[in-house]
C-alpha cells in the first residue's frame, strides 16, 4: 500500500445497523454489501455474528456471495464470539476477524468489572485465537479516547505482538476534540514503535458532531484506515460519514496528499439505497448527499453558478453520480427489458425477488406515465427485504373519508394461502389503514414516527413513506412506495410489522462495540 493510500472500512452493516429502528434482513444486507463493493470500499464489516441468528446468517451470506472487498466480522475478545465470527466468514475469499475489548476505567469498572491486567490478558488471548483462524486480524481497544494513555500503549503493543495486523483506535462515545485525537494518534506512534508495522485505523462517533473532523485529524497524523458508515448512520448521533471523508480526500488532496479507491460516481446511488432500506431519510442540508447540497436559492449564488459553477461549487453533482435517470420504462415494458434495466443499474436479484419487483412495477406503471431510474431504485429497495416465510403481504386496501365523515379502512393481508381481513376507523385515512392492518395481523404497536417524500417530481410521483413503530420498547422501521400516499403508508406500516415478527422469530438483540 502506498504511503498516501487511505483504506475505507465501511461499517454500515454493523455499527450503522445499530441505529434505533433499523433491522435489516439478510437479503437487504446483501443488497447493500453488493453496492458497497461497486462503490469500491476496501473493507466491509458485514456484522456481529454472535448477536443473533439473523446477523450470523447475513454475514455468512455476504461472505459467500460478495467478492472484492475484505469481509470483516466483529467479535468480543471471547472464544465463542471469535469462533462464531470465523464460522460466518470462512467462505470469504478475504476474511478479517475484528476483535475488541473495553480499556477505559469507566468501562472496565462498570461493564467488565475487571482490572487492567485481566483486560490485557483477555485482549492478547482474543487476538491469538482469531489469528489461529485468520491471518487478517483487527484489534480495537473500546473507548480508547477515555483510556489512560500508558495503559492504551501497553494494550496496543501487546495486541500487535499477539498477531494483530490492524490496530483501530475508537472514539467510541464521540468525546475527543480534533486536536486531542490528533495528539493521541501521534503519541501512540511515538510510544509504540511496533505500530509502524501494522495498519493504524480510527473509528469516530459523532456525539459532538466531530466524527469527520477527528478522522481527518487522525489521517494527518499517520492513520491509514478510516472506519465510516454511509450517510453517517449509527448508534446515537451516528458514525463518521463515508461520503464526507471520501470527498474531503478528493477535494482537498492538495492539502492532505491522500487518496482512496472509492468510485465517487456510485456515492449517490449508495446513499439512496441505504436510506431506503434502513428507513433513515437523508436530511436536506446533509453535506455531499443532501437534497440541498447542490441547490442555490440566493440570487447572487445563482448568478455565480450560471456564469461559472466553481464560484459556489467545490465539487460537481455529476462526480457523485447525481445524474438524471436515463431509464424510462412504462406499462408496456416486458419482463426482459425490466430485468435488463435493473442489471444495467447493478442489481442482481434472485428470481423470486425479481418476480415480486416486476409485479409491483406493472401495478405502478398502470398509474404512472413512466418509471425513472430513481423510481426503480425505490421499488427495488421496497421489495428486496420481503419474502420471509412469515411475512404478511398487502392483498387489498380500501379507504373512505371526507369532510364530516369518519375515515374508515378495509384491508386484506395474505400469509401464504391464508387471507386475513379487517376494518377499522381512525383520525384520518392513514391512521384507519394502520389500525386495520394491526387488527388483521393481531399486532400491537405504536406509530412513533412518520415521514413522507416524493421520489421524483410531477403529479404522478411515487410517494416514499417511512415509519417507525414501537413494539414493547423496541423500534422497527418500515417503508413503502406507491403513487397513492395512503397505500404507501399502509405498506410502510406493514413492513414494520413484518420486521418486528422477523426479529422476534430470530431472537435478535442489540450489541455495541
Amino acid at each position: 500500500m502506498s504511503e498516501g493510500k487511505v483504506l475505507i472500512f465501511d461499517t454500515t452493516l454493523r455499527d450503522g445497523e445499530q441505529a434505533p429502528g433499523i433491522t435489516l434482513t439478510p437479503r437487504e444486507k446483501l443488497e447493500i454489501a453488493e453496492q458497497l463493493a461497486r462503490l469500491g470500499v476496501d473493507i466491509i464489516e458485514a456484522g456481529f455474528p454472535i448477536t443473533s441468528p439473523g446477523d450470523f446468517e447475513a454475514v455468512k451470506l455476504i461472505a459467500t456471495e460478495v467478492r472484492g472487498p475484505v469481509m470483516a466480522a466483529l467479535a468480543r475478545c471471547d472464544p465463542k464470539d471469535i469462533e462464531m465470527a470465523w464460522e460466518a466468514l470462512r467462505r470469504s475469499e478475504r476474511p478479517r476477524i475484528h476483535v475488541f475489548i473495553s480499556t477505559s476505567d469507566v468501562h472496565m469498572t462498570h461493564m467488565l468489572r475487571k482490572g487492567e491486567e485481566e483486560v490485557l490478558e483477555q485482549a492478547v488471548e482474543g487476538v491469538r485465537l482469531a489469528r489461529n483462524f485468520c491471518p487478517d486480524v483487527e484489534f480495537s481497544p473500546q473507548d480508547a479516547t477515555r483510556t489512560r494513555p500508558e495503559f492504551l500503549y501497553r494494550v496496543v503493543r501487546a495486541a500487535i505482538e499477539a498477531g494483530a495486523t490492524t490496530v483501530n483506535i475508537p472514539d467510541t462515545v464521540g468525546y475527543a476534540l480534533p486536536h486531542e485525537f490528533a495528539w493521541l494518534i501521534r503519541s501512540i506512534r511515538e510510544n509504540v514503535p511496533e505500530v509502524e508495522g501494522v495498519t493504524l485505523s480510527v473509528h469516530c462517533h459523532n456525539d459532538l458532531g466531530l466524527a469527520v473532523a477527528n478522522s481527518i485529524a487522525a489521517l494527518r497524523e499517520g492513520a491509514r484506515q478510516v472506519e465510516v458508515a454511509v450517510n453517517g448512520i449509527g448508534e446515537r448521533a451516528g458514525n463518521c460519514s463515508l461520503e464526507e471523508v471520501v470527498m474531503i480526500l478528493k477535494t482537498r488532496k492538495d492539502l492532505l496528499g491522500l487518496e482512496c479507491g472509492v468510485n465517487t460516481r456510485e456515492i449517490a446511488r449508495t446513499s439512496r439505497l441505504v436510506s431506503k432500506l434502513t428507513g433513515y431519510p437523508v436530511q436536506p442540508n446533509k453535506a455531499v448527499v443532501g437534497a440541498n447540497a447542490f441547490a442555490h436559492e440566493s440570487g447572487i449564488h445563482q448568478h455565480g453558478v450560471l456564469m461559472e459553477r466553481s464560484t459556489y461549487e467545490i465539487m460537481t453533482a455529476e462526480e457523485l453520480g447525481f445524474v438524471g435517470g436515463q431509464i424510462v420504462l412504462g406499462k408496456h415494458s416486458g419482463r426482459h427489458a425490466f430485468a435488463k434495466a435493473l442489471e444495467d443499474m447493478g442489481y442482481r436479484l434472485p428470481r423470486e425477488v425479481l418476480d415480486r419487483v416486476f409485479a409491483r412495477f406493472k401495478e405502478l406503471a398502470d398509474r404512472k406515465i413512466s418509471m425513472t431510474q430513481m423510481d426503480l431504485e425505490a421499488l427495488v429497495a421496497d421489495e428486496v427485504g420481503g419474502g420471509w416465510e412469515g411475512d404478511l403481504t398487502l392483498e387489498s386496501l380500501e379507504v373512505h373519508g371526507g369532510t364530516g365523515v369518519t375515515p374508515e379502512a378495509r384491508v386484506g393481508l395474505r400469509r401464504g394461502e391464508v387471507l386475513l381481513e379487517a376494518r377499522a376507523t381512525g383520525d384520518g385515512m392513514i391512521d384507519a389503514a394502520c389500525r386495520a392492518i394491526s387488527e388483521a395481523a393481531g399486532f400491537k404497536g405504536e406509530l412513533v414516527s412518520f415521514h413522507v417524500s416524493a421520489v421524483t417530481g410531477g403529479a404522478d410521483a411515487l410517494g416514499d413513506v417511512t415509519v417507525q413503530v414501537d413494539v414493547e420498547g423496541n423500534r422497527y422501521t418500515g417503508r413503502g412506495v406507491s403513487t397513492d400516499v395512503v397505500e404507501a403508508s399502509a405498506r410502510a406500516f406493514l413492513a414494520a410489522v413484518n420486521r418486528a415478527a422477523r426479529a422476534t422469530a430470530r431472537g435478535q438483540r442489540g450489541a455495541t462495540p
